[in-house]
């Protein structure tokens, strides 16, 4: 059994799932679609937990580029709400709220 050292604050690390950026962008994305076309609300986190999705390479940054990325391509449009993260690690800082586009949630854009 390999040890894990916490962070100085007490944070466990995100293990490394070995996939590239690009890896990770096509095992997550699915579950996204699926949920842009709910019609329902929804933060990153929200769907990585109900989907029991992988971390990415980098966290800090790569679920904040994915959901850019969602945007720019039409998939998701921000709510202009904000929510608290319910992310341990986050340490509840304010995050965005996404729901699918109208062409999302027809089916005409995955």
């Amino acid at each position: 059994m390999t040890a894990v050292q916490p962070a100085l604050d007490g944070t466990i690390p995100t293990p490394d799932t070995g996939l590239t950026y690009s890896e990770w962008v096509d095992r997550v994305r699915p579950a996204f679609v699926a949920a842009a076309r709910s019609g329902r609300e929804f933060t990153s986190f929200e769907v990585a937990k109900e989907y029991d999705l992988p971390e990415p390479p980098t966290p800090r940054t790569n679920w904040g580029n994915f959901v850019q990325k969602l945007a720019r391509e039409g998939l998701i449009e921000d709510t202009d709400k904000a929510a608290r993260s319910i992310r341990r690690t986050s340490e509840r800082s304010r995050v965005g709220v996404w729901r699918g586009t109208k062409a999302a949630q027809a089916g005409r854009i995955a």
